[in-house]
């Protein structure tokens, strides 16, 4: 993982994205469209769709996730815009859409062949697959094919946490059940999906080709591919955001500041009712691979918009060991003993999310078993399970050592 000095070392990952705009008959033949945003990206910084047309990729049509194409717009909702400036071609709103208006959306387009290249960051609750899912389930449907071009995981292969989804719980933060911390690349992803969960939709798999990387490796994070990183969203600005992202997004869920609205969201955990004994509890845990530092911060938007509040930056200091889900819900137990009439949980509104007047910590963690211990005094540790290899649940979907 690092040399002599205690640098990490680089390797130079090639995405399917770059094979693609170097070899453009991957795409097979056709009339591909691209399901895509700005993340993806050629390392010049060039999109894929501008090299892919370069490549003579016939590309007839765009298709935008959360966030859009572009990723101008907040969780929760997506961009409008008909036609891609760039590349003029026709953009398609994928968000929220599902069922037969998805597959309407993908007749009307008139591709035969769906691209996929988005970025990840291997969490369940970050709803890029679970567009995948939708338009693998769709394209199954309607009888087209569907193509990954495969990315690094940000947050690395080699390790899969937390619980698994309990299927009365899915949403678009969850569609099947597969852990918080998945470990898997995309392209892994959609053929372990494409196995029984697709066929489960539509009523058989999608036609599934996946465009692997060259020199992906499962202890690879997103600083040692080689790979220039940009925001997958607007909440998730750096590589420190995405490793802490698997437990802090947790706090989506509760009445405490997650960092939106700061230049540090997700990394910054706080709330006007937070004092000075939050910090020595949460150090006192003893959870490996992080440091707590503490801190005040004033959010611009969302919770707590315009007011001082009080808690905790989560700084990793060593990827290897640092267990995201575990301090999360750590912190979450000490808030919950030190603060008990005033920590309390989000109930997920509906519209922009589409996830029903449900507590949203539910929908995050998969049940409500954390939340039901948690007020019910229980140490919510008791319920992570230990950190397993991805290997040891999808073993032969698996593209890479």
């Amino acid at each position: 993982m690092s040399d002599t000095n205690g640098e990490w070392t680089m390797t130079a990952v090639r995405t399917g994205a770059q094979r693609l705009c170097a070899d453009p008959s991957l795409a097979g033949p056709g009339r591909p469209g691209l399901v895509t945003n700005y993340t993806g990206i050629l390392p010049n910084l060039d999109s894929t769709v501008d090299g892919a047309v370069r490549a003579g990729v016939p590309l007839v049509a765009l298709f935008g996730p959360e966030h859009g194409v572009r990723g101008t717009v907040q969780a929760g909702f997506s961009e409008h815009e008909a036609i891609d400036p760039g590349s003029g071609l026709p953009v398609y709103d994928t968000y929220l859409k599902s069922g037969a208006d998805l597959d309407a959306l993908l007749d009307e387009s008139t591709v035969d062949t769906l691209l996929y290249d988005l970025q990840d960051i291997g969490t369940r609750f970050y709803t890029y697959v679970w567009t995948m899912f939708d338009v693998m389930v769709s394209a199954a449907r309607t009888g087209k094919r569907f193509v990954v071009l495969d990315r690094p995981n940000p947050v690395g292969g080699a390790v899969t946490e937390g619980p698994w989804l309990v299927p009365a719980f899915a949403s678009f933060v969850g569609r099947v059940p597969i852990p918080i911390r998945h470990g898997l690349t995309v392209g892994e992803l959609a053929r372990f999906l494409n196995a029984d969960a697709v066929p489960a939709a539509a009523g058989r798999p999608v036609e599934l080709d996946v465009i692997a990387m060259d020199g992906w490796r499962r202890e690879l994070y997103a600083a040692q591919t080689g790979q220039p990183w940009v925001m997958p969203s607007v909440n998730m600005p750096t590589p420190d955001s995405a490793l802490a992202y698997p437990g802090t997004g947790l706090f989506e869920g509760t009445n405490l500041s997650e960092g939106r609205g700061t230049t540090r969201p997700f990394e910054l955990i706080g709330a006007p009712y937070v004092d000075d004994r939050f910090l020595p509890a949460v150090r006192a845990l003893g959870l490996p691979g992080v440091a707590f530092r503490d801190v005040w911060f004033a959010p611009t938007f969302h919770k707590y918009a315009g007011e001082t509040v009080r808690g905790v930056q989560v700084h990793v200091t060593d990827p290897d060991r640092f267990q995201p889900v575990r301090t999360a819900v750590g912190m979450i137990g000490v808030l919950r003993r030190e603060y008990p009439d005033a920590f309390g949980w989000r109930v997920a509104e509906s519209g922009a999310e589409s996830l029903g007047h449900r507590h949203f910590v539910d929908l995050l963690w998969g049940s409500d078993e954390l939340r039901h211990a948690v007020d019910a005094g229980v140490d919510p540790l008791t319920l992570v399970p230990a950190v397993s290899a991805p290997a040891d649940w999808a073993g032969d979907h698996l593209l890479y050592s």
